[in-house]
């Protein structure tokens, strides 16, 4: 009697997508990624791919993500100068990487697509951001940092700089320019 294979997992069929998602965006930049790309590359359906994604933007950005979430560990050192130092330099080296760099191609496509904007503000931005409101949160139980900081424009002071430099200026993002630029921020938030 013969076993039938049957469909794959939906795990193994997830991650047959966002890979392949990844690898086209790799491979082409995200304006010439399709949903029939993907879904012939991973070897699935169209109604595949939107039984878990509404769109292109999203399963992209998910398949971006998942490849490149181990590079930027959540930092827990008991500091909150050295939680940020850790959060923002490891950020700044995965944006300045090969594959960070895609991150500014992205953020470009959602100048011209709302769609594209959302979700990489939901898929990246946010993150980031709610793990510098828990750093700052700690800092401030521990006493580091004023009771009354306004934690929303206390992390957009410490993001602008960073994107400011990667999409602007094109000055040097290191780690000699992270820890100055905390210092500088350390003491405006500080007690």
């Amino acid at each position: 009697m013969d076993k039938k294979l049957g469909r794959p997992r939906s795990e193994e069929t997830k991650k047959a997508i966002l890979t392949a998602a990844y690898e086209l965006l790799s491979e082409n930049g995200f304006d010439t990624v399709t949903i029939e790309g993907i879904a012939e590359r991973a070897g699935v359906s169209k109604a595949t791919i939107y039984k878990w994604w509404p769109g292109k933007a999203a399963v992209v950005l998910d398949g971006y993500f998942a490849a490149t979430e181990l590079l930027l560990p959540v930092p827990d050192t008991g500091s909150v100068k050295e939680d940020l130092f850790q959060q923002f330099n490891n950020l700044s080296i995965f944006i300045t990487s090969p594959k960070g760099k895609m991150i500014t191609e992205l953020i470009a496509a959602g100048q011209f697509n709302p769609g594209i904007a959302e979700e990489y503000r939901v898929r990246f931005f946010n993150p980031r951001r709610h793990i510098s409101r828990g750093i700052l949160e700690r800092g401030i139980a521990r006493g580091e940092l004023r009771k009354d900081l306004d934690l929303e424009r206390s992390i957009d002071l410490i993001f602008a700089p960073l994107f400011y430099r990667l999409l602007i200026t094109g000055d040097t993002l290191d780690s000699a320019f992270i820890r100055e630029l905390i210092n500088d921020i350390m003491k405006g938030l500080g007690q």
